[in-house]
């Protein structure tokens, strides 16, 4: 399928303004799909370095696959079918992203720990001497850019997932249970079950962590949520952690991988990461 990043690829200016990993991908996306959204792509800067700079799955997934929700909710009246389509959307935008990285974690990518002060540190200064424009995440934006779209276009095109049940997950309960719309709870179904179902860190919290960041956005049209000392981000996290004995892996928070959309709706409908769910939505 043709993308416009095919002719004219223009990721690392676009990455050079929105300043994220996470943003820049939800907007590269999102104008291709002709719906650029300008809170919703801000709110996911704290999801850039792999969930707050944990490491975890890379901020580009977590874009890619919040406008994937958005253009889901825009194809399918039916909600349910909306977010099996992006559920299944993202496992083809995390396959792609696999398939050009051989892993989709942060830490793995770019070799360093930006956890600590000393690999943030090295991090930067490789970054300042090779130059943005030069670096590993910014060829990377620009090299994975038209795959993104390309994965993202066919995933949205499966339309008979033949499921014909309602579908519940994680990260659009999270949403949801915060009052969000439904086109925000669809935006994030494919976060659900560790990103796409991969099983990796967490998406119920991604969710949480975007849905209060885009509260907030609303309510600062001006500003970007805070990226380095996020209190709310941290305080998300904390909490999450303390239910979690610190386990941040969907698969081993849930003592397994699911396998199809129905097994993990099944699983959060039996009452699957309820405390979860809970901790994460509480005030």
């Amino acid at each position: 399928m043709d993308s416009s990043l095919n002719i004219n690829n223009d990721a690392k200016k676009v990455f050079r303004d929105c300043g994220t990993c996470s943003r820049t991908f939800a907007h590269l996306l999102n104008r291709e799909f002709g719906h650029v959204k300008e809170d919703e792509e801000r709110a996911l800067n704290p999801l850039a370095g792999g969930i707050m700079n944990l490491g975890h799955q890379c901020g580009m997934l977590w874009g890619a696959s919040l406008a994937i929700g958005a253009e889901a909710y825009r194809q399918h009246e039916n909600l349910d079918d909306a977010i099996a389509v992006a559920v299944s959307a993202t496992e083809q935008i995390v396959k792609s992203f696999e398939k050009r990285t051989n892993t989709i974690h942060c830490k793995e990518i770019i070799g360093y720990d930006l956890t600590s002060i000393i690999g943030m540190t090295k991090f930067m200064l490789k970054v300042t001497l090779q130059g943005m424009n030069n670096s590993h995440c910014f060829n990377l934006a620009e090299e994975w850019a038209p795959e993104a779209v390309e994965a993202a276009k066919n995933g949205l095109a499966k339309k008979n997932l033949g499921l014909n049940q309602k579908i519940i997950c994680c990260a659009s309960e999270v949403v949801r249970e915060l009052g969000g719309s439904d086109e925000e709870t669809i935006m994030a179904a494919g976060y659900s079950g560790g990103l796409g179902l991969s099983g990796h860190a967490c998406g119920a919290l991604s969710a949480a962590i975007w849905k209060n960041m885009l509260d907030w956005c609303i309510m600062h049209p001006t500003k970007n949520p805070p990226y380095y000392n996020n209190k709310t981000a941290k305080k998300l996290l904390k909490n999450f952690q303390k239910v979690t004995n610190g386990e941040m892996q969907c698969s081993k928070i849930c003592n397994q991988k699911f396998k199809t959309i129905k097994v993990h709706s099944d699983y959060i409908k039996n009452g699957g990461c309820r405390k979860i769910v809970e901790v994460l939505t509480s005030d």
